[in-house]
């Protein structure tokens, strides 16, 4: 079993970035199984900030192959600004970072008519990031979207015409629309081509079979977050592809079979950006405090994220989908200044408590059934080792693992690389 698994079990921005650096020199690949630039993982070291969108979280590490899998939708604009930034911050990649060619392309259209279809439903609306993910994987099972191998292809233009029409066509069904220059972005679309033909692109299924027949270690790195997933989510407000586990046999192919440990990766509260459910949200002066505290901003769009105490019955339901072995908690530091801190044990919904999700988390009243624990009130930052957090942090660390059944091997107490407390000798394997 040489693969090990990371991915959130909220609704994303979970520090899944800064975990997979951390554990990079453990492993020979890492690789990205799904979602597109939508996701955005945050990086901080040396003083500096690094924000990766498409690109998995072991560039910075050296002498560690890359790879972007089949299951990745990748916006060739987005990767061009991503290479630059490696390249001003003097990351060599140029043989350390590779594209599966059966990845599919997000066209300039398909951002455009992401634009169309949000703006068209009014206060329906999903809070999609606008960068046109769910087009291209709609093209993609529609089994007519375009392909990194085809950029390769002669007829490679007219692919693009066809599908360019179509999506024209359907724009029109919307309402007039002002807000997208499509001929700028075509420009710097076709620009951008120029830098994903520079890297090399291998077939990905046969490039990581053949690694893990040559034993190498692999580490499989998830965007957004389990409660994201197209099946499994607070549906419809989820991303379009399957954030869970099992994505990473689809969208690096693989067999489930060589899947090692599975590493879940939970903040110490809990965070949602855009629409759709969220039963522990805090509307009140908690909640922006939280939000403060947590500089809690998403890295891709800027958005402020809604913020609430962690979600018990929800981190069930997601250990419980993707196998988790082991829970990371990350942002235990935000809750250094609160007096006293609150998880839900249960849902009340239906005249009575539950642990289980309801089938449609969007259509029911649910009241979060709350647990207090009393906080620190004390900074963490100098704490290197685990026997030295305080009492009352070990405390709570110790009834979410009794709850979820899962131990945890990680604590993160800040964003750098270095803020990060080993529990146990599991981590990782």
């Amino acid at each position: 079993m040489n693969v090990d698994v990371i991915l959130g079990l909220q609704w994303g921005d979970e520090g899944k970035g800064k975990i997979v650096d951390y554990l990079a020199s453990q492993y020979d690949i890492v690789a990205r199984f799904q979602g597109g630039p939508n996701a955005g993982h945050t990086l901080k070291f040396d003083g500096k900030k690094h924000v990766l969108h498409t690109i998995p979280s072991g560039i910075f590490r050296k002498n560690l192959i890359n790879l972007i899998g089949n299951g990745v939708v990748i916006d060739p604009i987005t990767l061009a600004k991503e290479i630059q930034n490696l390249i001003d911050a003097n990351v060599d990649y140029k043989d350390r970072l590779l594209v599966a060619r059966k990845a599919h392309l997000i066209l300039p259209t398909h951002r455009y008519l992401d634009a169309v279809s949000e703006a068209a439903k009014g206060k329906e609306k999903i809070g999609s990031t606008l960068k046109g993910i769910g087009p291209t994987y709609m093209d993609k099972t529609g089994r007519n979207g375009l392909r990194v191998g085809d950029i390769m292809a002669d007829d490679f233009k007219e692919k693009y015409q066809t599908l360019r029409a179509k999506h024209l066509s359907l724009v029109q069904v919307y309402p007039p629309f002002e807000g997208f220059d499509l001929a700028a972005e075509e420009a710097k679309w076709f620009e951008s081509l120029e830098v994903l033909r520079s890297l090399k692109k291998v077939d990905g299924e046969y490039f990581i079979n053949q690694a893990i027949n040559d034993n190498k270690k692999i580490l499989a790195e998830g965007a957004q977050g389990s409660m994201l997933d197209i099946d499994f989510g607070t549906y419809p407000y989820v991303t379009s592809s399957n954030t869970v586990t099992a994505g990473v046999c689809n969208g690096l192919g693989i067999a489930p079979s060589k899947i090692g440990e599975v590493i879940g990766i939970t903040k110490a509260y809990c965070t949602r950006v855009g629409g759709g459910p969220f039963p522990t949200e805090l509307f009140d002066d908690t909640g922006d405090f939280l939000r403060k505290e947590g500089m809690e901003f998403g890295a891709t769009t800027g958005r402020p994220r809604r913020c609430g105490w962690i979600d018990l019955p929800q981190l069930k339901y997601t250990i419980m989908l993707n196998g988790v072995t082991q829970l990371v908690i990350t942002k235990i530091d935000v809750l250094n200044k609160f007096e006293s801190i609150s998880a839900a044990t249960h849902y009340h919904y239906d005249g009575a408590n539950h642990e289980q999700l309801p089938y449609d988390l969007t259509a029911k009243k649910i009241e979060p059934v709350l647990k207090g624990f009393p906080g620190w009130l004390s900074s963490l930052d100098a704490v290197e080792e685990y026997d030295d957090l305080p009492a009352t942090a070990k405390s709570f660390i110790a009834a979410l693992e009794d709850r979820l059944g899962v131990p945890a091997s990680m604590i993160s107490t800040g964003p750098e690389r270095h803020k990060l407390i080993m529990k146990s000798t599991q981590a990782v394997h």
